[in-house]
């Protein structure tokens, strides 16, 4: 028996999720399909929006039955405006390290979410930035002042657009790729080239929606461009330079996994585990500690370059590398002297 599609006119309803099935997409149930999606989502939580008639692919509603395929467009909409829309200012310490009429640059630390999304409605940067400033330009994703965005567990610099003509103008310096941003990254291995490039597009994962992953060839994914510089080899890790020539999600994260030096405590990434080493206990316990040092994945926007909307001189703008990032370095540097010495 065939499912059942109810057309139904949502003016009254807001979307809170919408997802574009890939064209590789496996029939998949639909209430299996969105928790790949959706972070912190249940089964029960997604079938019981089903149940209510808030699950809908290609504007019409489904069951949680329902066999999502390729290029099926599938939207959760709600009776009320997501959290993200409601932007609350709050009073969150920000390190601004240069501000003017036309832009901001901030120093974002590790775990703080650049924009509310779901799971995370406030305490981001944006509701601090709401704060510091009134009336802030937003695009066409309600994102006040943003033309680019770090994750949550990455540290180091953002550009903020204080007025729609910055936001304009900034938005097209990245779009050119006439930005300069540099990453440091400390990565499992051995880096075998001192300098070198990575290209592959980078474009979601079918194995696991919350990952981005690489795929050399074909037209899935988005082209990406990753020049890296190794600084320091480390015994069994390496500090290396990024520098993007594009900004994809996760671009450093999945570039580096992808050419098998997945990003040191990069849980996401399989990088929260002991990948290179010995089998030593003291090695084991060695590893845990610096994962302790630094609880998060080792990666760190330390430059920003633009040109300024106004003015049109080049600005370039340098971070310390964060304590928790330098704690876990020591360690490495003090454990490869005296594997040296042995």
């Amino acid at each position: 028996m065939q499912e059942e599609n109810t057309d139904i006119e949502n003016d009254d309803l807001y979307e809170h999720h919408r997802f574009t099935a890939s064209e590789g997409q496996e029939p998949l149930r639909v209430d299996k399909f969105l928790m790949n999606f959706i972070e912190n989502a249940t089964r029960n939580k997604v079938q019981q929006a089903a149940k209510a008639g808030n699950v809908l692919v290609n504007n019409a509603v489904v069951k949680s039955n329902y066999k999502v395929k390729p290029n099926d467009v599938v939207r959760v909409v709600l009776a009320y405006p997501p959290p993200e829309n409601l932007l609350v200012a709050e009073d969150i310490p920000l390190d601004i390290l240069y501000e003017d009429d036309a832009v901001i640059v901030v120093n974002k630390t590790a775990g703080m979410v650049v924009h509310p999304g779901h799971g995370n409605y406030s305490g981001t940067l944006v509701n601090g930035l709401i704060h510091h400033i009134e009336n802030l330009p937003t695009n066409s994703n309600e994102r006040p002042g943003l033309v680019h965005r770090i994750d949550k567990d990455t540290s180091g610099l953002l550009v903020v657009a204080k007025t729609e003509f910055a936001m304009a103008h900034l938005s097209k310096q990245f779009y050119d790729r006439t930005t300069e941003r540099l990453y440091y990254a400390l990565v499992w291995g051995d880096v075998s080239e001192d300098e070198g490039t990575i290209e592959g597009n980078i474009g979601r994962s079918f194995k696991n929606r919350l990952q981005m992953d690489v795929f050399p060839e074909g037209d899935f994914g988005k082209h990406a461009v990753t020049h890296y510089k190794v600084l320091e080899r480390l015994t069994y890790v390496t500090l290396v330079q990024c520098k993007l020539e594009t900004g994809r999600t996760h671009q450093i994260r999945a570039h580096f996994k992808h050419i098998g030096h997945t990003l040191f405590n990069d849980e996401r990434y399989g990088g929260d585990g002991i990948l290179k080493g010995t089998t030593f206990t003291k090695y084991k316990q060695f590893v845990q500690n610096c994962f302790k040092a630094l609880p998060r994945q080792a990666l760190h926007a330390k430059t920003l370059g633009f040109t300024h909307p106004t003015t049109g001189e080049f600005m370039q703008f340098n971070s310390e590398v964060p304590q928790d990032m330098v704690d876990c370095l020591e360690k490495w540097r003090t454990y490869t002297a005296n594997s040296k010495e042995e």
